[in-house]
């Protein structure tokens, strides 16, 4: 039965009562400062943009299971807070904190993705979670999807199997919230469509296939259900790799939109996915 979505908001937090169940999904809404100020922590160098998100990680919470994974063929490890649940099943939510170019900031490609997994840890930690969340800042994603490549190459197959999505962030922040449609899992698309509906906010679907990969390709070969979260348009496009990528490209208030928006949409997965069924993308 589809559940209908109210909003009530009080504090900083949001909780959305659900029509047809008991249950009600909270989750904390950080201040616009705070996400602002996160984003403005980035680096040139890729090794010192890891150190930071693991700093980030640690400031926001998560120092039991913020663990460094060593990457074969990579100087720079992938950056991994686990948010334990009650169920043995899984939630990825991955973005890249590497850039490309050395002559840009690399604040929107991709510390705007990157900076915002703290964030959005915080915002789940304060309650009990079905899934266990996990939170990657991928490494060399620019030189060809190393660090979630080697990643999901570490998974067994009884692990892969727990997977119940894969949620990729990547340059969000230059235009409001957009989606990989083509990409996208059918039921992660359809959950999403729901929510932004029931809570009014702007979503639209633009596939990038033409413009390049991301992290989330490697979970797609491997049967994970995903979507990608991103911001760009025709637009837009040539920012990225140039140096036009820096703090000032980020539209604030559409990169806040998007945290907010990701952050309920994480709850609401962690309602709405049934554990104890097999991902949706495991027969193609």
């Amino acid at each position: 039965m589809k559940r209908a979505l109210s909003v009530l908001v009080w504090g900083g937090w949001l909780c959305l009562p659900l029509a047809g169940g008991a249950q009600s999904l909270t989750f904390g809404r950080l201040p616009i400062s705070l996400i602002e100020q996160r984003l403005q922590r980035l680096a040139k160098d890729n090794a010192e943009r890891g150190t930071i998100l693991h700093t980030l990680f640690s400031e926001a919470g998560c120092r039991e299971h913020l663990t460094l994974q060593q990457v074969r063929g990579s100087r720079v490890p992938n950056v991994i807070c686990i948010l334990p649940g009650t169920d043995d099943q899984w939630i990825v939510v991955g973005a890249h904190f590497d850039k490309a170019a050395a002559s840009a900031e690399g604040a929107v490609d991709n510390w705007s993705g990157a900076s915002l997994l703290p964030s959005l840890f915080a915002s789940l930690a304060r309650h009990p979670r079905r899934h266990k969340f996990v939170f990657i800042g991928f490494t060399d994603e620019e030189r060809g999807l190393v660090g979630s490549s080697f990643y999901v190459s570490r998974l067994s197959k009884e692990e892969r199997a727990k997977v119940r999505a894969m949620i990729n962030i990547d340059s969000v922040g230059l235009t409001s919230t957009k989606v990989w449609v083509s990409r996208a899992d059918k039921e992660l698309l359809s959950l999403l469509g729901r929510l932004a509906n029931g809570m009014k906010f702007p979503v639209d679907g633009v596939s990038v296939e033409n413009v390049g990969n991301s992290d989330s390709y490697h979970f797609v070969r491997n049967k994970i259900p995903v979507i990608d979260f991103h911001s760009i348009t025709q637009p837009t496009l040539e920012l990225l790799h140039s140096p036009r990528d820096i703090f000032a490209a980020v539209s604030l208030e559409d990169y806040y939109t998007t945290y907010e928006l990701l952050a309920a949409y994480l709850a609401f997965l962690d309602f709405s996915l049934d554990s104890n069924s097999p991902p949706s993308q495991a027969d193609r």
